[in-house]
Order: C-alpha cells, then structure tokens, then sequence
C-alpha cells in the first residue's frame, strides 16, 4: 500500500521536513511542485526530517499540471479549507494522491474549481481559525486513509 503525498509550492522548510518523516512512516512518497520556497539542502528542512531526509522517496516537479497530466482524475483528492467534502467521508485506496497548497496561500481557488468534486476539508471546531497546519493537516489525511486499509498489514492487524 502506498499514498503519494503532494505540497505544491510549499514555503516553510520545517513543514516540509515533518511531511517527509510523516510520508516515510507511512511507506508513500513525496511530490513537491515548484517553485519552492527554500532550497532542498536547507537545514531546517533536514533538522525537522531529522536524520530520515535521505531515505524519503521524493520527487520535485516542474508544475501541478504536470501532475495532473499524468495521473488519473480519480486518484486525485485536493484538500483545503474550501474543500466541498469532508476528507473522513471519503474512502481512499493504495496509489492515491493527495494534495496541498502552500501555508500562505492553500490551494488556487481556480484549480480547486476545475477539481470541485475532488476537494476535501478537514473539520473544525473553532471557526476563528483559519487553517490547521500544513503538516498537520497532512498527517490527518494521510493516517485516515491509513487507518481505513488497515495500516497496510495483512488482516488489517497493527
């Protein structure tokens, strides 16, 4: 079982870092969209990955749409506080993408439109604020789907 785990254009080194561990842990693979806002040799970025940087399965792309070019509509989940489903309503399978914008700005509005029947939000209590963490948010998503395919052992058996 794996999951690919997109940050598209994301800005603070230490979010990406704790992303990377998260999707190590969980067996899937990063994808990060340019452009970045640091460089991937940027200390912070390793110190929160901690030693584990070197062993995330990380690619860098040019452009979402060359992701969206090559990968099946329906793999596609793009999460957001404008999100039109609840992310925990929704049954994810191996191979499955998911997305996230950057910390200052989420997702285009536009791409969230053109994928309005693929946009997800996790809930909150306190409406005050804005958004959850960029690595927070990803580990929700990415140990929900997780936790629904049995955390990848056979029988579901942790």
């Amino acid at each position: 079982m794996m999951f690919n785990l997109v940050l598209i254009s994301p800005e603070i080194p230490p979010n990406t870092g704790n992303v990377g561990r998260s999707i190590l842990a969980a067996g899937g693979k990063l994808h990060l969209v340019k452009p970045l806002g640091f460089k991937l040799d940027d200390y912070h970025l390793r110190r929160a990955g901690l030693d584990y940087w070197e062993d995330i399965d990380l690619t860098v792309w040019e452009s979402l749409d060359d992701i969206v070019a090559q990968v099946p509509a329906e793999r596609l989940h793009f999460f957001s506080t404008r999100g039109k489903h609840r992310y925990d309503r929704h049954q994810y399978r191996s191979g499955d993408w998911f997305l996230f914008g950057n910390e200052s700005r989420g997702i285009d509005p536009e791409v969230l439109a053109l994928h309005a029947d693929r946009t997800f939000h996790i809930p909150m209590s306190n409406l005050a604020v804005r958004s959850l963490n960029l690595s927070s948010s990803a580990a929700v998503v990415l140990f929900e789907a997780l936790r629904q395919n049995g955390f990848g052992a056979p029988g579901g058996a942790a």
